[in-house]
């Protein structure tokens, strides 16, 4: 029997196939698991090759001009197939991985392969009342694998006569299991027990709680599998981004996690995009099942037409970005540089508040230059507030993991049903107390702040106004981009800042000034962007004092 997971690394080794660093990473771990097993894991052959003899021999097209015809895996396909199916333990014989992530260029087969292993999951697993879910926030996003399981069976002799239409599901009678598609909005959450839960564009999904319920309801199986597939997207801090920095954290061996596999097809640079030489990365089934010259015509008009780009780089090519009209995009912004707080002790600063009452966010902002020869460098340490008694109605609306935030101590729950400024007074008072970390100004927006500034000053702070208009904003602002671009500001990795400078957009003058607006997504906060502006817009102005002290 063939190993493909030996033959795909033998060509992207040769570079016949040009392979991302990351799905270089999952390879080499797999080939060096078949040479030399690890106790209790071994692999086993004929595991590995039966789903894909399953769908090759029984599994039919339903589109377009390979309707009718037998599904044909590709390469990368089976050696992935192969990885997940094929490590077992060398006495139960049961299944090693429980969780497998893929991100790979749209138009590369993801429906169809998705489709086919969930229908062998149903009945070619040797699983007793089998349940298989297409899982989506939105039905009709859940019923793309599922219509095209549908359509593939009834394309096939062999499964229309044993697998059985429903009204809602696939049912296979003889083992009782069905396929289903299943949404956040589903009456039928609770109470699920799922042998296979695939997962069909993860960026879309805004928060964890469906996630985390398909993960719960694998509990009771013996070999269970959740099988999530996706391009990337333009939110955010969302739960695709956590999966995909748990993905990277255990290919680069910083969580030892068997059981999670990781296919990451994907740039390793953003300026490999217009390379078509590099393209393959992303899409492995380019020229087969991804039509070159329609990506090719794709990149043309991306190159002239800057708001169809951020699209082809996240949707063809797997660059995490913002949407198009953003400040910055998301390698610009994105630093996962950190500190500690004794790195930043004993030192001075200038803060930035913006402040809200209910339904924004209130964040408080020190900026630090540490002294040295040389050094550029900025640090950014942040405090967000929002009133505790609307974080589970915001957590629902936003769909942002506030709740995660707070546990994390990024973010204050204010009592009561609004933000308490003297909650900022008293984070800005520990900040001094304990850390020894004094900020020589305060910049503030004036609207509606006039008694927090008052108690400000009762303790001694030096309280100054930042108008929010582009006269006073621009010029700290295009100060504060080239410093993110040039990763010379240290936010440490903070989520909150992270996503609140992703939804950030501007707006332009007649003279070029510009100032910080929020972006098509009125519910996308930019609070934190706000107060770090108003600090850079405070360091912008006292910028040789500052300099003189430190």
């Amino acid at each position: 029997m063939k190993n493909y997971i030996l033959e795909y690394w033998s060509k992207i080794e040769s570079e016949e196939i040009q392979a991302s660093n990351r799905v270089k990473q999952q390879y080499q771990k797999l080939v060096d698991e078949i040479n030399s097993p690890r106790d209790p894991w071994v692999f086993d052959i004929e595991k590995a090759n039966q789903p894909i003899h399953f769908i090759e021999r029984f599994c039919k097209h339903s589109k377009g001009k390979w309707i009718g015809k037998p599904v044909t895996l590709e390469l990368f396909q089976k050696a992935k197939i192969q990885a997940v199916y094929g490590f077992v333990h060398k006495d139960t014989r049961l299944r090693r991985c429980r969780e497998v992530f893929t991100l790979v260029g749209r138009k590369n087969g993801k429906s169809t392969e998705k489709a086919a292993t969930g229908l062998y999951m149903q009945i070619g697993d040797g699983e007793g009342g089998s349940e298989v879910y297409s899982v989506a926030t939105k039905k009709d996003q859940a019923r793309i694998v599922f219509t095209e399981a549908v359509n593939m069976t009834s394309q096939s002799p062999a499964l229309s006569k044993h697998i059985k239409k429903r009204k809602t599901d696939l049912y296979f009678p003889v083992t009782f299991s069905k396929f289903e598609p299943l949404a956040s909005d589903s009456n039928s959450l609770d109470g699920l027990n799922v042998h296979n839960g695939i997962i069909d564009e993860l960026h879309a999904i805004k928060d964890r709680n469906l996630y985390d319920v398909i993960k719960q309801a694998m509990s009771s199986r013996e070999q269970p599998l959740l099988d999530i597939i996706t391009t990337a997207g333009f939110v955010r801090e969302s739960i695709f981004d956590s999966i995909y920095d748990y993905a990277c954290r255990v290919l680069d061996g910083l969580v030892e996690d068997d059981r999670f596999l990781a296919f990451i097809y994907e740039l390793d640079d953003r300026e490999e995009w217009t390379d078509f030489r590099m393209w393959e990365k992303a899409n492995p089934g380019l020229g087969t099942i991804k039509d070159y010259n329609e990506l090719a015509a794709n990149v043309e008009r991306a190159k002239n037409d800057p708001d169809f780009l951020p699209t082809v780089l996240t949707k063809d090519f797997n660059i995490r970005d913002t949407v198009a009209g953003t400040w910055l995009t998301y390698d610009q912004i994105n630093n996962e540089e950190t500190f500690t707080m004794d790195e930043i002790r004993d030192t001075y600063a200038v803060a930035g508040t913006d402040l809200s009452s209910t339904t924004d966010l209130t964040c408080a902002t020190l900026l630090i230059m540490k002294p040295g020869p040389g050094s550029d460098k900025k640090y950014v340490l942040q405090q967000y507030f929002l009133p505790g008694d609307s974080i589970d109605k915001r957590i629902r609306e936003d769909k942002i993991p506030y709740d995660r935030w707070a546990e994390r101590g990024l973010l204050t729950l204010c009592e009561g049903n609004k933000v308490n400024y003297s909650d900022v007074t008293r984070w800005y008072l520990r900040m001094m107390e304990e850390y020894q970390v004094h900020p020589l100004w305060v910049g503030y927006d004036p609207w509606d702040s006039q008694y927090w500034v008052d108690e400000m000053i009762q303790y001694g702070f030096t309280m100054e106004k930042v108008r929010q208009g582009a006269q006073t904003l621009s010029q700290p602002m295009k100060e504060l981009g080239a410093d993110l671009q040039a990763k010379a500001i240290n936010y440490n990795n903070n989520p909150i800042l992270k996503w609140c400078l992703t939804n950030t957009a501007v707006k332009r003058d007649d003279n070029d000034n510009i100032r910080p607006i929020k972006g098509q997504n009125q519910r996308q906060r930019i609070d934190g962007a706000v107060s770090l502006l108003i600090a850079y817009t405070v360091l912008f102005n006292h910028m040789d004092d500052y300099k003189a002290l430190v």
